[in-house]
């Protein structure tokens, strides 16, 4: 129903698309200024999906039949959240139970005691990101090693800056050459336009992108190593269980989607049930370890630690752009691009624009469009749409997730200083992905 509403509604000239365009780009305005403003980033987009449906919804009024159309659309881009935001949430709850079993300070202690330098710390990471986010996406990788780096690197903010940049950069890069690595990728890979092995021919190109950055960034990171206490902190009990349940539970959701053909949510959604019934174990258990702490564990009260900024800012960007979809702005930028640039500069451009509006209503606009490509080029755009946003925060979920992770630390400001070495990853690739399958 969205994909023939975008096609079929054209209000691009109309008072209302440009309306619409304005309160967008204000909010988003908004977003990047988070750092100086203070303004959460989830409030203003929050307001203008709201303000860009109700402009919508009263256009059609007297239209019982376009009404329906706008309700299904508003409905549609609700669902697609649900699937995110459920995801998401349970992802956060796992990493909020393990940072209250201490697995983040075990390990921070860990690698302190080993005397890994910064610039050590910066390699680990960031070659754990890579290898890690094909298995278990993007958005889960840089959640969970940003906490291991928010732990080891304490309060020394600029090499969680930096170190949180190349968080990113990897697991995009990661993620855009397997079908489980990204939603962009998943939706390809569900449309039946690549099979699954076909997208590990991007796997040359997406080590080129990540590798570039991080040579350049690498330099500046500093020379010290983190202060040790000398102290080894020891797991909770439960922490090794819960990290398994973890891992099963991103088992459950591959699983689900790819034998059952059921949503990858649902998969997650039943891990939380895992660790729900593991925690009532250890309420039950409780005060049998001296590790123990004073407080029982509560799965639920490490749901309500989740983001909720983050989730709800990807409320207001999904239901925001959706509108503008609807509105015909999407099929227009695409028919441009395609028919008078040609596939090559608009699939790179492609890549661009999922820096700004996020490669996920990027992509599903390219799906709608489904125009005609030989696999060399659906690569590109797979590449293209999957590291792109790694140019700016805002443009990945990763980017999203880990400005609000380390709120402050890893920030908008701070991530577009970096944005022009990051493009030169990103044109490298491409010319990487050109020599090699074309």
């Amino acid at each position: 129903m969205a994909a023939s509403a975008d096609i079929a509604v054209n209000l691009t000239s109309s008072s209302v698309g440009i309306i619409s365009v304005i309160v967008f780009v204000i909010a988003y305005a908004f977003v990047m200024a988070e750092e100086v403003t203070h303004l959460r980033k989830s409030k203003p987009v929050i307001l203008s999906a709201g303000i860009i449906w109700a402009l919508i919804a009263f256009h059609f009024m007297g239209d019982k039949e376009m009404a329906h159309m706008v309700e299904a659309s508003v409905r549609h881009g609700i669902l697609e959240y649900a699937e995110l935001f459920l995801f998401l949430l349970v992802a956060m709850t796992y990493i909020n139970s393990m940072d209250n079993r201490e697995v983040f300070n075990a390990l921070r202690s860990w690698l302190t005691i080993k005397g890994f330098t910064y610039k050590q710390l910066f390699v680990i990471t960031g070659v754990i990101a890579f290898f890690l986010s094909p298995i278990i996406d993007n958005l889960t990788t840089a959640l969970v090693l940003c906490a291991v780096l928010l732990a080891v690197g304490k309060d020394n903010n600029k090499f969680i800056s930096i170190g949180c940049i190349n968080i990113v950069v990897a697991a995009n890069a990661g993620g855009a050459f397997s079908p489980f690595g990204d939603i962009t990728t998943l939706m390809v890979w569900q449309k039946g336009i690549l099979n699954f092995f076909d997208f590990f021919a991007i796997f040359i190109p997406s080590v080129v992108n990540y590798v570039v950055p991080a040579f350049i960034m690498y330099f500046f990171v500093e020379n010290g190593t983190p202060k040790s206490s000398g102290e080894t902190i020891v797991m909770r009990r439960g922490a090794k269980r819960i990290i398994f349940l973890f891992f099963l539970t991103i088992v459950t959701a591959v699983s689900f989607h790819n034998f059952l053909t059921l949503p990858p949510m649902l998969g997650m959604m039943v891990g939380f049930g895992y660790l729900s019934i593991f925690s009532y174990y250890l309420q039950m258990t409780h005060g049998k370890s001296k590790t123990d702490s004073i407080e029982k564990f509560d799965v639920l009260k490490k749901v309500s630690k989740a983001e909720w900024d983050t989730l709800l800012f990807f409320f207001g960007v999904i239901l925001s752009v959706g509108g503008l979809g609807f509105i015909g702005y999407l099929s227009m930028i695409n028919n441009f691009m395609y028919v008078e640039l040609g596939a090559t500069w608009a699939n790179i451009l492609v890549g661009i624009l999922s820096a700004i509006l996020d490669n996920i209503p990027v992509m599903f606009a390219v799906l709608t469009m489904n125009p005609p490509m030989e696999e060399s080029q659906w690569l590109l755009v797979t590449l293209t749409t999957g590291v792109g946003g790694s140019m700016l925060s805002i443009g990945s979920a990763a980017g999203v997730a880990l400005m609000g992770q380390a709120r402050g630390k890893y920030t908008f400001l701070g991530h577009l200083k970096w944005t022009p070495v990051i493009a030169l990853g990103y044109v490298a690739s491409i010319y990487t992905h050109i020599l090699i399958n074309f």
